[in-house]
């Protein structure tokens, strides 16, 4: 850093910010820490009584913190990020649509460990919206070594990009609810309102809702005949426990091509079921999916809906974050639940 004269500092950059105070009027930062001097400035800094700034000059081994931040994001954003800034040395990488967020967790840890820069993010698998923040990166120092910017833009050359985004497809949902009592009418239906507001929820399109008792034939002959009519995905609600009524897993096993958990580690909702009928998501929902907003059903539903096809690793590794607080106001997903 050195004292020189404004008329000298055209190309350097800013150590600190330079404020500029209009009686009456505003008072404020003209210039910030890491602006690069243009001659246009050079009145203007004079006229706010500053002769001589304190600078910064750049070897061609070094880079300004925007560029760096610039290049950071450059090669870590994926499919479905773009990008706003640099703002105060800092961009945030942000989603393009709604979706499921993926990081490469192997590649963020390896950027980080480089030092003196900071790629952060969301947690992995969060469910996002269109022009949600989901990282944001930024060179520590005011200016930073180029070597280590080659080495993020290698990682990710190597190992893949870091912060990408599945968007979520709106999909054909069709329904069954089980039940005895609730097909011969004894009680009235509570699941199929809070599906139906779900389904909305998550862009989805509900094909059809069909009712059978707790009888194993007819429940098969409901799921087969929903995806038949087109269904992507079925929902197969009640009768998902232990009591000798309970036929629903059963019924869900014999349709499907391959069971990939019964129970889940995340509660509520661990009584989920999620199986295959060739590309078709089947899910047994427990009775918790009528009683609290957010489950574990929602943990897994939005990765269908992104195309994954889940494996046994997806569902067990909810244990790490599983545990739903059950809050009076349930701010999910701004909160800890499936992170």
């Amino acid at each position: 850093m050195k004292k020189i004269r404004v008329e000298d500092a055209v190309g350097t950059v800013l150590v600190h910010d330079l404020t500029k105070i209009v009686p009456g009027e505003c008072k404020g930062p003209a210039f910030r820490k890491g602006y690069i001097i243009k001659k246009e400035d050079i009145e203007i800094l004079k006229s706010m009584g500053k002769n001589h700034i304190n600078t910064i000059a750049l070897s061609e081994n070094e880079l300004h913190e925007n560029e760096a931040a610039e290049r950071i994001a450059d090669a870590s954003a994926g499919h479905g990020i773009e990008l706003q800034g640099p703002s105060e040395g800092k961009i945030q990488l942000k989603a393009k649509e709604r979706g499921v967020l993926k990081i490469n967790l192997d590649a963020l840890d390896a950027i980080n460990d480089i030092g003196a820069l900071t790629l952060a993010t969301l947690h992995n698998n969060t469910l996002v919206n269109k022009n949600q923040s989901v990282a944001a990166t930024r060179a520590i120092p005011l200016v930073i070594e180029k070597s280590k910017i080659e080495k993020v833009e290698e990682i990710c050359k190597v190992m893949g990009k870091v912060v990408s985004i599945k968007e979520i497809k709106s999909l054909k949902i069709g329904v069954i609810i089980t039940g005895t009592e609730v097909y011969e009418g004894r009680i009235e239906d509570k699941f199929a309102p809070v599906l139906k507001e779900k389904i909305n929820y998550y862009g989805c399109k509900l094909i059809d809702v069909l009712y059978a008792p707790d009888d194993r034939e007819k429940i098969e002959e409901g799921i087969k005949n929903l995806i038949k009519d087109g269904a992507e995905v079925v929902l197969a609600t009640g009768g998902m426990s232990v009591d000798a009524d309970d036929v629903t897993p059963i019924a869900i096993k014999n349709v499907s091509d391959k069971v990939v958990s019964y129970g889940v580690p995340a509660l509520p909702g661990n009584m989920l079921m999620l199986a295959y009928c060739g590309d078709v998501a089947i899910f047994g929902i427990p009775g918790a999916g009528m009683y609290f907003k957010t489950t574990s059903f929602d943990l897994v539903f939005p990765r269908v809906l992104a195309g994954e096809k889940l494996k046994k690793k997806d569902v067990t590794s909810l244990a790490h974050g599983g545990l739903c607080l059950m809050c009076k106001k349930c701010t999910y997903p701004i909160c800890s639940f499936g992170k």
